[in-house]
């Protein structure tokens, strides 16, 4: 009878066990598949000044608010004299088993040249607005308002090696509005496809064109397409509705890099966009060696070409054909101290038109800049 009681009791003891294992196994697995809660962002501020370019907004008294302003180079961001502020970067993101949401927020001069082409419905704030879904392990879909899939450099300064910005870049899309699907191709193979609105309008579609977008990826290796109209088919000339015969954009841009070592990293962009002629082409290498644990340095060589005027709407001007343009060198350190990033910078851009002022007013052909930005990543 002892050791019938026995035998019950190990039973038992061996039931009770196994149950409390399951339990604490469940629940487990209920925190992992707990959605989270993310908070992350940056704040970038910088000093700039030409070596041989006018420094300083000279009043011009013989033309009334005809000013000579300081000059920079034409691309994006950080061109402002003196000690200047970049932007306050605040990202929250809600990320579940299956589906999730992004909210990018922007403030200061930087992020208000980033979403230029939404103040329609939001006050030049937000950078990303975006919610997805994973459908599958392979398969996801994000709908909104999501940063350019185009390019090699992008809007957070804490993202990019060189805190100036590269004309490709500049004059690229920044962001899109539409619905994506991601797709793991497995064997490091990625796809995806996009139905956009036109090219940076994020708040809403005030044309009623569609455009698309596509990308194929191989280990890091990026084939990006874009096309679409992005301006109004037809206008009102007080009489009557006509036909602007708007044509359509193309944009091909190749985006990628090598680990060419442990230490030394070549990233590459290339691209060519144009519309009915006008438009641009470019490429870009950016050598980066990393000489230890807190410093990198590195460089970035960009040629920048214009066709059929669109360098007037760059800043590098325009010959007789509409043509211009650009090779920009940049020599760029990163020094890291703790979560702050330190970044001094040496700029060179020559073009073939005169369009830099130098402090006599007189207008060159070829700019040098240096900068020192401080980039703090929380």
């Amino acid at each position: 009878m002892k050791t019938i009681i026995n035998t019950k009791y190990i039973k038992n003891l061996a039931f009770a066990t196994l149950a409390l294992v399951s339990l604490s196994t469940f629940a487990q697995e209920e925190e992992e598949a707990k959605p989270k809660f993310e908070f992350s962002g940056t704040v970038d501020a910088y000093f700039r000044a030409n070596l041989n370019g006018l420094n300083k907004v000279v009043p011009n008294t013989a033309v009334p608010g005809a000013d000579f302003q300081p000059t920079a180079p034409g691309s994006s961001f950080a061109n402002d004299p003196g000690f200047a502020l970049g932007m306050v970067n605040l990202i929250a993101g809600y990320e579940g088993e299956k589906v999730g949401f992004v909210a990018d927020l922007v403030f200061g001069p930087r992020g208000e040249d980033a979403v230029f082409g939404s103040p329609f419905g939001s006050p030049n704030i937000v950078n990303q607005l975006y919610v997805y879904w994973n459908v599958s392990e392979s398969t996801t879909l994000t709908f909104g308002n999501f940063n350019t899939f185009l390019g090699y450099e992008v809007i957070s300064p804490a993202a990019n090696f060189n805190y100036s910005t590269s004309y490709m870049f500049s004059y690229g899309p920044f962001s899109h509005a539409g619905l994506k699907a991601d797709f793991d191709l497995g064997n490091d193979w990625s796809a995806m496809l996009a139905i956009l609105n036109p090219t940076d309008f994020t708040d809403i579609n005030p044309f009623g064109e569609i455009s698309f977008g596509a990308q194929l990826g191989y280990s890091g290796q990026y084939l990006n397409l874009l096309y679409g109209k992005q301006g109004p088919n037809e206008v009102f000339d007080g009489a009557a509705l006509v036909d602007t015969d708007v044509k359509s954009l193309f944009q091909i841009d190749y985006t990628g890099g090598f680990d060419l070592s442990e230490d030394f990293f070549l990233g590459i962009n290339a691209t060519y966009q144009d519309t009915d002629g006008a438009g641009f082409y470019g490429a870009a290498l950016y050598p980066q060696l990393t000489t230890s644990e807190n410093f990198a340095i590195g460089l970035r060589g960009e040629y920048f070409a214009t066709m059929e005027g669109f360098g007037n709407a760059t800043g590098i001007g325009a010959d007789a054909d509409g043509d211009a343009n650009v090779f920009t060198v940049t020599l760029t350190g990163n020094a890291k101290v703790g979560d702050l990033t330190i970044i001094p910078e040496i700029r060179l851009d020559s073009t073939s038109e005169e369009v830099f002022l130098d402090s006599d007013l007189e207008l060159n052909d070829s700019l040098a800049s240096f900068l020192l930005a401080a980039v703090y990543s929380f």
